[in-house]
């Protein structure tokens, strides 16, 4: 099930995505849903489908309480800025204010001099979970989307820690929608640089898998539904400028698409 966060003009709503839509959503219609099936679960509104291209998609979940990033969780991205793989999953806190959804601007921030893309499958909680075993954490999880864990490298490496790096203000692209009936574990990933093939993965390459992230990150933090995992990105990673797109396109999930300006 692909479930979509989206506007009409109005409030944000949500919605189950049917049809396979072409680059412009044409092929594609929304079932409203009534609330946030987060928390109320799939209620059908009862109300007529909406063209997909009729409506402006959102990020698919705004974390209520955090956003957990994992770093260096691809071997060959760890190589190629020279580290090693950690023992145990890197951890990071992003807030959620970092999000936006398919479609819009990444603001590169003043003072900013190199700016990476990196694309990443996203984990969505479902249920509060603390201490979850590994064998259970998939339980947990509700679905499954796109990210760019869009990161300022000089920052990165001068401020000893990653808050600022990774968790100004759109950094954080997700979409175009949540799918819940995914098995994430060798999915193909695809960045694409202005249409530019720059990243070519799978998350069969994952050092610490989905079930691992969850069970793990659980054991220090308590997750809360709407919290979300962001799992790591392959070899690739480069610079964006103003004026460029970036895709991250993930198996089973569908595109994220976003612009770079400067403002």
């Amino acid at each position: 099930m692909r479930i979509a966060r989206y506007t009409l003009g109005d409030d944000p709503a949500y919605g189950i995505v049917e049809g396979e839509p072409g680059a412009d959503g044409e092929g594609a219609v929304i079932h409203p849903l009534t609330g946030d099936p987060l928390y109320v679960g799939v209620l059908p509104a009862g109300v007529a489908p909406i063209p997909l291209p009729d409506v402006r998609l959102l990020a698919p979940v705004l974390p209520r309480s955090k956003i957990i990033g994992i770093g260096r969780n691809y071997a060959a991205h760890a190589q190629e800025f020279g580290n090693e793989v950690p023992p145990e999953p890197m951890m990071f806190l992003v807030p959620n204010t970092a999000v936006v959804g398919p479609g819009d601007p990444v603001v590169l921030p003043r003072g900013s001099a190199t700016v990476d893309y990196e694309g990443e499958l996203a984990v969505v909680i479902g249920r509060i979970c603390k201490d979850v075993r590994e064998e259970e954490a998939l339980g947990c999880v509700w679905g499954y989307t796109c990210a760019d864990d869009v990161s300022e490298r000089t920052w990165q490496r001068n401020d000893g820690q990653w808050a600022r790096a990774k968790g100004f203000d759109t950094s954080k692209p997700l979409g175009p929608w949540v799918v819940t009936d995914l098995d994430p574990s060798a999915l193909r990933l695809v960045t694409r640089l202005d249409g530019e093939v720059v990243q070519d993965g799978t998350t069969a390459d994952l050092v610490h898998g989905v079930a691992r992230l969850v069970s793990f990150a659980s054991a220090h933090f308590t997750l809360l539904p709407g919290d979300v995992i962001l799992t790591g990105t392959p070899a690739g990673v480069g610079p964006v400028r103003p004026g460029q797109r970036v895709s991250v396109e993930i198996e089973g999930i569908g595109v994220l698409d976003n612009p770079f300006v400067r403002r």
